[in-house]
């Protein structure tokens, strides 16, 4: 499936993307060393940039599926577009990344739609009410993306 779900029209504004850069940066190091993150189970999402090409990563949620599939969401608290890293797996999605518990290896991704995507939002909504609260946020749809574990 492609990567299609439109942006917004309204939603909350994110931080200018050096501040969450900053932010993020603990996080991601705590990943990658083999940590974890209060709360919620998080891995570092590396993709290449729509745009500049560059390496990029970003810590993101994750809901396990099986022993090498994984679901994120494009979530951005509820902001009016999706996040950069969304772009980002659209233009290559067979060449991201993952790190997980310190452990990196390569991932293809699919974006959902339709009733799997719908049965996959309850789900997560259900376990993680706080991504329902962001979908109340936007007129988007918060896009759901599987992630597989793949050869390197």
């Amino acid at each position: 499936m492609t990567f299609n779900t439109p942006n917004g029209t309204y939603g909350i504004s994110l931080p200018p993307a050096e501040e969450l850069h900053a932010r993020n940066e603990p996080t991601i190091a705590t990943i990658r060393e083999g940590g974890s993150t209060p709360g919620m189970q998080t891995l570092v999402l590396i993709t290449r940039g729509k745009k500049s090409g560059l390496e990029r990563e970003n810590p993101v949620a994750y809901f396990p599926l099986s022993d090498e599939s994984w679901l994120i969401l494009a979530s951005a608290g509820g902001a009016t577009k999706h996040p950069s890293w969304y772009f980002n797996l659209a233009a290559h999605p067979d060449e991201a990344r993952v790190v997980l518990a310190g452990e990196e290896f390569p991932v293809a991704a699919e974006e959902l739609h339709g009733p799997e995507r719908e049965h996959h939002w309850q789900e997560i909504t259900a376990a993680a009410p706080g991504f329902a609260e962001y979908a109340t946020r936007t007129d988007r749809t918060i896009p759901v993306i599987r992630l597989t574990g793949r050869a390197a």
